[in-house]
């Protein structure tokens, strides 16, 4: 018989998902757990496999459509079988309820007719009085006026002692024809009349300071690019908006001597070069353990030591985790992920080195398993790659701290009365003051420092 089939829930925090291709087609014989389509969720690339043995007749989505958790896709059944009351019934329950019609705003009551109290009870306007004529300001008769007229006193006009502008009422009706304003004009002629030359020149400079006075064009802005939003980068910004409203976070930062460190690591890669374990599975570039692998192995035994930070927020308690898994940001195309290393106080800095690879390699494929990015207790971010410095980190809920490492810098140092070339590492603790106050957060950093400093420590546990 045949049904409707829904979109499922590929990963925890599925909301939704692009269907980005089908691996079946309509027709096609379906036996259980073939693989029928990829689906894009927040996390990763997940595969949509199918439960039953039937016949594949009728795709709702086409391959790289949003779909809504639940949302019909398909159509499964015996083969030949009627679906078109079916396909009827999933396009109904795909279709969006049409938006409702606006309000009409309601009428404005009139206003109520002026009554005779009213009026009686409006204010007398105040009885003005004109000012002496040598104050008076002349009628404006052009914007330019509104503008550059005085405040203190009027100017007389320099064409008549009297402010009168010298001119025969012929050359005022040209004037106005042409839309020239000759207040404050002086002309040529004698006295400083206006003569019928003068209005060329007076004409021009009006134009001029017209011109002067229009606002430049605005500039063309290019068109911007819009880039619909992925369900992962719709995941991050939920879930960052959630961490930094809802978790109070403060920062603890410090700055740590990681010459030993550094050293430590070099010994180890000639280790592995000179056992001709450089390679993993024969792939290039050779295998090294980095300075973030050591720092997670660090990182582990400070949680050991001040389980106090490996610990997360509940409404009813505080759940402090008998294990350590370390989440590790990773940054690919599309985001951010964060998978996981299990029991990373239990395992060798080769075995997280490998590890880490590994998960890297995967996430930028799209390729990690939903468990394999759920469920750490604390976070490592490290940005030195990149060549920064310092940085504060997003806290990773429910986790209850988060490290933000920047690169290893070489500086000048005071060793011994005298300035020596060293190597210097800058981390920030970021956490969540519900779970972790500021001295808990102090102590884990004076832990994590004496592991750095002394990283033969990191080995010994």
């Amino acid at each position: 018989m045949a049904k409707i089939l829904e979109m499922p829930k590929l990963s925890p925090t599925m909301e939704e998902g692009v269907l980005s291709a089908w691996h079946k087609k309509e027709g096609d014989a379906i036996q259980v757990d073939d693989l029928l389509a990829e689906v894009e969720t927040d996390k990763a690339t997940m595969e949509f496999r199918a439960f039953d043995k039937t016949t594949l007749l009728k795709i709702l989505v086409p391959a790289g459509s949003q779909v809504k958790l639940g949302q019909p896709v398909a159509i499964i059944g015996n083969a030949g079988e009627d679906v078109s009351a079916l396909a009827a019934q999933a396009g109904g329950a795909a279709a969006q309820a049409p938006a409702p019609a606006a309000e009409r705003s309601a009428p404005t009551p009139a206003a109520p007719p002026a009554t005779p109290q009213s009026a009686v009870a409006a204010s007398p306007r105040p009885i003005e009085t004109l000012a002496p004529p040598a104050q008076r300001r002349p009628p404006v008769e052009h914007v330019l006026d509104r503008t550059s007229f005085p405040t203190e006193a009027v100017e007389p006009s320099r064409g008549g002692g009297d402010g009168r502008v010298l001119a025969s009422p012929y050359v005022r009706k040209v004037a106005r024809e042409r839309g020239i304003d000759l207040q404050g004009a002086t002309g040529t002629g004698p006295g400083g009349r206006v003569v019928p030359a003068d209005l060329e020149t007076i004409g021009a400079s009006a134009s001029a300071a017209i011109a002067r006075m229009a606002p430049a064009p605005a500039p063309t802005l290019a068109a911007d690019e819009a880039r619909p939003l992925s369900p992962m980068r719709k995941a991050i910004a939920r879930r960052l908006t959630e961490s930094k409203t809802t978790v109070p976070h403060f920062y603890l930062t410090v700055d740590v001597d990681a010459g030993e460190l550094v050293k430590l690591r070099e010994d180890i890669n000639a280790e592995i070069a000179a056992s001709g374990d450089a390679k993993i599975n024969g792939d290039a570039p050779p295998f090294k353990v980095s300075v973030n692998d050591l720092l997670i192995k660090a990182c582990a035994v400070a949680l050991v030591a001040v389980p106090e930070c490996n610990a997360s927020f509940t409404p009813e308690a505080i759940l402090v985790h008998k294990r350590v898994d370390i989440s590790v940001a990773v940054a690919i195309p599309d985001g951010l992920v964060t998978p996981v290393v299990r029991n990373a106080d239990q395992k060798s800095i080769v075995a997280i080195a490998r590890e880490v690879r590994d998960l890297a390699s995967r996430a930028r494929a799209r390729k990690l398993k939903p468990e394999e990015m759920t469920e750490g207790t604390f976070s490592i971010s490290n940005l030195g790659m990149f060549g920064i410095d310092e940085f504060a980190a997003v806290i990773n809920p429910p986790e209850g701290a988060i490290l933000a490492v920047g690169q290893v810098r070489d500086v000048p140092v005071v060793e011994g009365g005298a300035v020596v070339a060293g190597k210097r590492l800058a981390m920030t603790l970021s956490c969540d003051h519900r779970v972790v106050d500021g001295a808990v957060g102090a102590a884990f950093l004076a832990e994590l420092r004496r592991l750095i400093e002394h990283p033969l420590r990191v080995l010994t546990g």
